[in-house]
């Protein structure tokens, strides 16, 4: 709690009580979730969404508190926030916040685990781009490029559920629709991956007779196998490019990231030829970034109306921890390959 300095405007005053109320919000919030959990009682429909939402007004109050007053803006935090939208000394509460989510999403009992499953998304991503036409080198960057995606969608855990939704589940949280577009795409691909890899082919053969009529989502390797085939295998032949005007492997995530959130437009950036300067002014567009904790903070933030990718890009800060983490178990797997 926030105590209030001698001498602030009506605003400032204004400011401060509602961030103070933000986080007695989420607090609270917290603590109901926790004590449902600890009771065994049954969680309500989506019992993630009322945590999300306090979160992000707790930030969203931040940030107009730390607009008012600078002088509130703090120290740096272990998740890598921007100090002004986020006060270290609240660091507890959103690490309650994601041991909830962990609990609130933990894979079903019948959910068919990977004892590799970082390699997989390596493998599956790499053979995928190289069946599409890709050198070893630019294969190798789709193979980390959906590693990304992976912690991006799952904080890095397989099979998992969705606590604000109940479409989506699975290692990187597709749909029934996308996983059975994947799979239509899959079969039509696997004969040519066989071909280079039959390694890989044996192992996808294995998965499909275990996971037989079990929604293909609680297999690891099918979910993320579909849901790449789904949604990115038409454009990692243009992972040339995109490294090419991406070069910081974490935009080259985050762009990929955005084929998740906001598909149509993000195709549409990379046809125009002038990606970064591509602009999204559509009202829808920018709410499903807003849903996705883009320009979600704060009433500047929130009042946006338009952005460029290049500003949507630098506004994925949240993403940047989880992607980090991605390059480390990737640059591990290419460690013991090489080794």
């Amino acid at each position: 709690m926030i105590g209030e300095p001698a001498a602030l405007t009506n605003k400032q005053s204004d400011v401060l009580n509602a961030y103070n109320n933000a986080l007695k919000n989420f607090e609270s919030i917290l603590g109901q979730r926790r004590a449902q959990i600890n009771s065994n009682q049954r969680l309500p429909n989506l019992p993630g969404q009322a945590l999300y939402l306090a979160r992000i007004d707790m930030m969203s109050a931040y940030k107009d508190l730390t607009d008012a007053l600078p002088s509130k803006i703090g120290g740096p935090n272990k998740f890598g926030i921007p100090p002004a939208y986020f006060d270290a000394g609240t660091e507890p509460l959103l690490d309650e916040y994601r041991k909830l989510f962990d609990f609130m999403e933990a894979p079903p009992a019948g959910a068919q685990k990977s004892d590799t499953p970082f390699k997989d998304i390596a493998d599956l991503g790499t053979a995928i781009a190289r069946a599409k036409g890709l050198d070893t080198a630019n294969a190798e960057a789709a193979g980390r490029i959906s590693l990304g995606l992976f912690f991006a969608e799952t904080n890095g855990n397989q099979n998992v559920g969705n606590a604000r939704s109940n479409k989506y589940k699975g290692s990187l949280q597709t749909g029934p629709s996308e996983d059975k577009n994947g799979r239509t795409k899959w079969a039509a691909m696997k004969k040519s991956i066989a071909a280079f890899d039959p390694a890989l082919s044996l192992r996808d053969e294995k998965e499909e007779a275990r996971v037989g009529d079990l929604d293909h989502r609680l297999n690891h390797w099918t979910a993320v196998r579909d849901a790449l085939m789904n949604a990115h295998a038409d454009i990692f032949p243009q992972v040339p490019a995109i490294v090419k005007t991406l070069p910081n492997p974490i935009d080259q995530m985050k762009f990929f990231e955005l084929i998740q959130i906001i598909p149509t437009p993000t195709r549409s950036a990379l046809k125009s030829g002038n990606l970064l300067n591509y602009r999204i002014s559509d009202p829808t567009i920018m709410g499903y970034l807003r849903n996705n904790s883009i320009f979600a903070f704060g009433q500047a933030d929130r009042a946006r109306t338009s952005a460029t990718f290049r500003e949507i890009l630098d506004a994925m800060w949240l993403f940047n921890a989880k992607f980090e983490r991605a390059l480390v178990k990737f640059d591990e797997i290419k460690t013991r390959q090489q080794g």
